[in-house]
């Protein structure tokens, strides 16, 4: 079932009436809107983004959703998304999942990373082919990608990417701070790194503890390393923003609604295909599934299929796993690491 992103931008008053979210919007109730109350059923609802400074949510709302793996956004006010609260309880194995995760070793966590930046590169390969550019080099950058990604090929592509991806119109340099589409970007990023940390409590496992992102600052490390070949899909969206002629200086409340729409944007996998955040149900699963040994390869999406141009990548793509069993190849577990 696809859960509902539920976006708040004006005054709003949320609270939990039997299974129900009960909404009242009192700026409809003064223009005499007969629709100022509305209500959802709280099993439903997937995301919630609370972006206005005078909505007012319930104890017994929030404790409601929480219960129902539902993730919780707050924005600041500029509007971008500040703050986020999930499930502590999110699965049935939970301890036992928590355990193979803490427990994985260097060997095991570098493979993995190196199947992401592979699977990241094939996607932004996918965007920039679906725009008629050049891409071949990122497909070679993504069959030589080893084990922990030592050559930044992570890196290489991005540089390369950035630099070609929006139309010549656009003085276009990735920062965080920024110029526009820097905002949009930004905007669409931190909504996928809710869906991607619901996704990761909803398969037992601490998005805190990740697999190459390792800041001490951040609570949401492994979200962050497992939403890297997600990121291409809210390109597409900024990238379909731009070549519209919309007005992408600000984040304006249509753009935000398409930003948001990502949670619903169909994901192609080997088997079929799904919406983004069911598609990360399938990600998630796979690699709680890497951690215990179970499976080898992390199952991301794809956005076109390269592979059959990408030869060697598809007949490696066991091959890197079992070369990491070798820890002689490796870093100690205390020493640093060469990223």
């Amino acid at each position: 079932m696809i859960k509902k992103t539920l976006h708040f931008s004006n005054p709003a008053y949320l609270n939990l009436k039997g299974k129900q979210l009960q909404i009242d919007l009192p700026h409809l109730r003064v223009l005499g809107e007969d629709d100022s109350k509305k209500s959802v059923a709280i099993e439903d609802i997937g995301i919630v983004v609370l972006d206005h400074q005078q909505i007012t949510i319930t104890q017994g709302c929030l404790a409601a959703l929480l219960e129902n793996n539902a993730a919780i956004i707050t924005c600041d006010r500029s509007h971008m998304p500040t703050g986020m609260m999930l499930p502590i309880d999110g699965h049935d194995t939970q301890s036992e999942r928590f355990r193979y995760q803490i427990d994985a070793s260097l060997p095991l966590k570098k493979n993995l990373w190196q199947q992401t930046i592979q699977a990241k590169i094939l996607n932004q390969a996918a965007v920039l082919a679906l725009r008629g550019i050049d891409h071949e080099n990122l497909l070679r950058w993504a069959r030589e990608v080893r084990s922990g990604d030592p050559d930044n090929y992570e890196g290489r592509a991005a540089a390369y990417y950035w630099k070609n991806v929006f139309p010549k119109k656009v003085d276009f340099f990735r920062g965080r701070d920024g110029d526009p589409p820097n905002n949009l970007l930004n905007y669409g990023y931190a909504i996928l790194r809710a869906i991607v940390a619901r996704a990761l409590v909803c398969s037992g496992l601490l998005p805190t503890l990740g697999i190459h992102h390792r800041n001490k600052y951040n609570a949401y490390c492994l979200a962050d390393d497992i939403m890297e070949p997600y990121r291409p899909y809210v390109d597409q969206i900024v990238l379909r923003v731009i070549d519209a002629g919309e007005n992408f200086l600000e984040l304006s409340t249509g753009i935000k609604s398409q930003l948001l729409g990502i949670a619903t944007v169909d994901v192609h996998f080997e088997k079929g295909r799904s919406p983004l955040m069911v598609g990360l149900q399938t990600t998630t699963a796979s690699l709680a599934k890497c951690y215990e040994g179970q499976h080898r390869k992390i199952s991301y999406p794809f956005i076109r299929n390269l592979q059959a141009k990408s030869r060697s990548y598809k007949e490696r793509e066991l091959e890197p796993f079992m070369a990491a069993e070798d820890e002689t190849e490796y870093l100690a577990d205390d020493d640093e690491l060469p990223f």
